[in-house]
């Protein structure tokens, strides 16, 4: 049975993206949906949604539309999330928000979920139900996953627990919905589709706190904004909790300083906070928690009852993004 490199899934994802018609009046109200969907990006979720489809089926092609739903639906989060955020790059280009306004920001949002959804229905009549249910429950979690996120911002007492399943709910539940929506539409075994379900939630863990790293210590010309935005946005992740958890009184002091301060220079307070990530350890201890979760995942890859030369596409896969620099 032939199956397909993730690079060449890759491939026939930006090409069937690409060529999708949008021929619905007005134009301009699609201008802002075909913009964000020709950003790039690594298009992990339609990725994983047709490897979880190759453990069992050849050509995984035939599920592209639903595949290019969960595009659709991701790529709306980041619009409407960079709305939230006010922020002015994503992917090196220029935000929606900020390229057109924020009106049309919510809008073309709003008309990305509909076609998302649209996109997703388009699998056989026996699936429909239990995809469409799946797809469901996971838009209101993502939803449940930003509320908490904004919330934290407020909070000075958020616990590592909170916040790992904040992420679980924002970011793991997408991945793990598309590894199992695959496996559903490859008629797996139910037990598997549970099992790809529950590995999906842990890279999406790890990829997570993946992102929390990067923002602090990558290169800001690969990982494509700039370095820091958690740092001065006082935003609770994974680092800045332990960070506070872990300081002696006066790290503690110095972190408080910068965190109740209403000015500052930005350079000096993501210089400042790194360094004292640096002094309490928080770069490995971050490193530490990823490979628990690839290590996890690993795990379950093992238990899902096909054989391991099925599994290769899938496992090399994960590898590349325990690897990622962007």
């Amino acid at each position: 049975m032939k199956q397909l490199t993730s690079n060449e899934i890759l491939q026939m994802v930006n090409q069937y993206l690409d060529q999708l018609p949008y021929d619905r009046q007005p134009a301009s109200l699609y201008e802002p949906v075909k913009y964000v969907l020709s950003l790039g990006g690594k298009r992990i979720r339609p990725v994983l949604m047709l490897l979880g489809y190759n453990l069992w089926q050849e050509q995984p092609e035939k599920i592209l539309m639903p595949a290019c739903g969960i595009e659709t639906y991701h790529n709306y989060t980041l619009l409407h999330d960079d709305l939230m955020d006010n922020a002015d790059v994503r992917r090196g280009h220029e935000t929606v928000h900020r390229r057109w306004d924020a009106n049309k920001a919510i809008l073309s949002g709003d008309s990305m979920l509909v076609l998302a959804y649209q996109r997703m229905q388009q699998v056989p009549a026996d699936k429909l139900q239990q995809v469409m249910d799946l797809f469901t429950v996971t838009a209101l979690e993502i939803g449940e996953g930003q509320e908490y996120d904004m919330a934290f911002e407020t909070r000075n007492d958020v616990t590592e627990e909170e916040y790992i399943e904040m992420i679980r709910l924002k970011t793991s539940v997408l991945l793990a919905c598309a590894l199992k929506i695959g496996a559903l539409l490859a008629d797996a075994p139910q037990e598997d589709a549970d099992r790809l379900y529950r590995l999906g939630e842990q890279v999406g863990l790890a990829f997570q706190l993946q992102d929390d790293l990067l923002d602090v210590y990558g290169d800001p010309k690969v990982f494509g904004k700039a370095i820091g935005g958690d740092i001065t946005s006082n935003k609770k992740t994974y680092m800045l909790i332990n960070a506070v958890n872990r300081a002696n009184d006066s790290q503690r002091q110095e972190l408080d300083r910068w965190l109740t301060a209403t000015t500052f220079d930005r350079q000096e307070k993501v210089a400042a906070i790194t360094r004292l990530y640096d002094e309490i350890g928080i770069r490995q201890l971050c490193e530490e928690k990823i490979n628990h979760y690839f290590g996890l995942a690993r795990t379950t890859l093992a238990e899902i009852n096909v054989p391991d030369e099925r599994k290769q596409a899938l496992s090399d896969y994960m590898n590349e993004l325990l690897h990622r620099n962007k």
